[in-house]
């Protein structure tokens, strides 16, 4: 598997993820849960590689295959 998410990306998907994650204490009822999709994008930013990309054919990652 090899890494097809950037640094920048990477840092986007961390903050996008963490607002996302933030939705499950601050709304109501049985949709909070839905923040925890949230996880999704800061997994793939920790692994460095996201299947969505891969499945396109792009690689923000600077580094050499």
């Amino acid at each position: 598997m090899q890494q097809n998410v950037g640094g920048a990306d990477k840092v986007i998907r961390v903050v996008i993820g963490l607002a996302l994650l933030s939705l499950v204490f601050f709304l109501k009822g049985s949709i909070r849960w839905l923040g925890l999709i949230g996880l999704v994008p800061i997994f793939t930013a920790f692994v460095g590689w996201c299947p969505a990309y891969s499945l396109v054919g792009l690689n923000t990652s600077t580094k050499k295959h």
